[in-house]
């Protein structure tokens, strides 16, 4: 995925109220910018770390900056969680996922479910295939975890997704790793136990889980290679 616009350096001064970062730039400025991640973004959100922000295209948009990445002990780390559906989009249409080669059609943002929810990705023909995507930036010694908070919505999801197996159709969770220095993907169970009990109830029920790494510079970011998985 490409990025629309040259992302700009700074530093990190702190992240708060979930949705805003103060980041000092090169010329000593200190701008609030969007930070689109509702997690606790834990061990990325360090003051004092290098970060990139992009300049907000969107007239209506109240801040003129986005947060984009950060650089944690030498590796760039995606933070923004609007790009994973752009990026697994990107991909699938490539035949970058082996997992989710041979579909004709692609919608993304379908409505489906009992629960009022959106599907990110809904493969069609053969059959109907249902992609919910999730951002990773968590990592704890050589792991990827998810989530890095509680998540009701993400629970919501996967009960979600266990329903459309059970009517016949396939189910994929696709965990998108923002950061390329993981070896192994797992669920952070210490941190939401619930969550972790849903997606157990929801592979027992035949939702298939896959976790890909990404490749990020300044200038893109990539879906890389698949991470091995640990539930």
């Amino acid at each position: 995925m490409k990025l629309n616009t040259p992302l700009t350096k700074g530093v990190l001064v702190e992240r708060y109220k979930r949705f805003f970062a103060d980041v000092r730039l090169a010329d000593g400025r200190v701008v609030t910018a969007h930070c689109a991640n509702s997690g606790s973004m834990m061990n990325v959100k360090e003051p004092g770390s290098r970060v990139w922000l992009s300049a907000n295209q969107n007239p209506k948009a109240k801040l003129d900056w986005r947060w984009e990445m950060i650089e944690v002990d030498g590796s760039l780390v995606g933070i923004n969680t609007m790009h994973p559906n752009r990026i697994v989009e990107e991909a699938i249409k490539i035949s970058k996922i082996k997992e989710l080669t041979g579909y004709s059609s692609l919608r993304r943002e379908v409505r489906y479910g009992s629960e009022n929810s959106r599907i990110d990705l809904l493969l069609e023909d053969p059959g109907l295939c249902y992609v919910e995507v999730k951002n990773v930036t968590l990592k704890r010694g050589n792991k990827a975890e998810f989530p890095d908070a509680v998540t009701t919505r993400g629970a919501k999801h996967l009960r979600e997704l266990s329903l459309m197996v059970r009517d016949g159709h396939r189910a994929v969770m696709v965990y998108l790793v923002q950061r390329p220095d993981c070896q192994v993907f797992t669920i952070a169970g210490d941190i939401d136990p619930a969550y972790a009990e849903a997606l157990d109830q929801a592979i027992k029920t035949g939702v298939e889980v896959l976790c890909y790494q990404c490749v990020l510079s300044e200038q893109e970011i990539v879906l890389d290679r698949p991470l091995k998985i640990e539930i």
